[in-house]
């Protein structure tokens, strides 16, 4: 199956993780965002979170540890 491929059920893995973030109560479009971005550089692929990110990993007490 290729990337994004619609399954058995007629939705995208895209798709899938939309519907599934976006269906809590109190979730809204955001929660859906992406929280990481990927580029390739030759044979490596480099990941990492989207400035849009709303939340960040790490202590956000802690700057420049």
């Amino acid at each position: 199956m290729t990337v994004n491929a619609r399954a058995s059920d007629g939705m995208t893995d895209d798709e899938k993780r939309h519907d599934q973030l976006t269906r809590a109560p109190k979730s809204d479009e955001s929660d859906a965002a992406p929280r990481i971005t990927t580029t390739q550089h030759g044979d490596t692929t480099r990941i990492d979170v989207a400035d849009t990110a709303a939340v960040r990993p790490g202590n956000p007490d802690k700057q420049g540890a």
